[in-house]
């Protein structure tokens, strides 16, 4: 998904369930091998609902609109918990929401087709230094700048939920991706308090701990990863 904006810097049940079919969809990536068993599954919100802590639980964990803050599709990672309650199936999902874990439950039928994860991007704080698998083979390793003292990167697990290119400010290179994590702090982003991985006009300060809260890539080395990493791809900030 592409989006335009200007920038500025600023218990639970659980079963395993047999997979739906996956229809055709506009988000499914393109360039995963097919083969290995996949890391995870990912799906675009059709429909706006809400995750619950349970299935048919009237105790909201947050809201799930179909949009994005950036104004793509937004999408969930299936972690493989089913239930049938009250006559629905739900499916348990990782939330882009405070907590950084946030997980819940939503209605299957709010959901598109399910889409195969086979990718993981590791970054790494201490080595300031950027790793993606597929497939556990390691396909890119890059430099990074991360959050600065006070504006620090997040650690814990997320996922890349959208891809955007074309700013309107050189700021944040020629593509950027934004992920599930969220910032307690100020953030880079555009739509605030989420973290993104984007590229810089500024090179020479990688690596380092230099941003609000994003992961930062030479406009070559973000040109490079957005070839090899999709929509949908796990994200481990260690």
């Amino acid at each position: 998904m592409v989006a335009v904006f200007a920038g500025a810097d600023s218990e639970g049940t659980s079963a395993r369930p047999g997979l739906p079919p996956s229809p055709p969809s506009a988000l499914t990536p393109k360039n995963v091998p097919l083969g290995a068993r996949p890391l995870a599954h990912w799906a675009p919100v059709l429909a706006a609902t809400a995750a619950r802590e349970r299935p048919a639980d009237p105790t909201l964990v947050a809201e799930v609109p179909t949009r994005t803050p950036e104004g793509t599709t937004n999408i969930v990672l299936v972690t493989g918990g089913a239930a049938r309650r009250a006559g629905k199936l739900w499916v348990h999902v990782r939330l882009p929401a405070l907590p950084e874990d946030a997980h819940g439950w939503v209605p299957r039928s709010a959901l598109g087709g399910y889409n195969p994860v086979r990718t993981r991007l590791v970054v790494d704080r201490t080595r300031l230094a950027a790793t993606l698998f597929r497939d556990k083979r390691r396909v890119f390793r890059a430099r990074v700048g991360i959050g600065a003292p006070g504006t620090t990167t997040p650690g814990g697990d997320f996922y890349v939920r959208n891809r955007l290119e074309k700013y309107q400010s050189p700021f944040y290179g020629p593509i950027a991706f934004g992920t599930s994590a969220r910032s307690t702090e100020v953030s880079d982003w555009p739509a605030g308090g989420f973290v993104g991985i984007h590229g810089t006009n500024q090179p020479d300060l990688i690596p380092g701990r230099i941003s609000h809260g994003c992961i930062r890539l030479s406009n070559p080395d973000i040109l490079r990863l957005a070839r090899l990493m999709p929509v949908g791809t796990l994200v481990t900030v260690l």
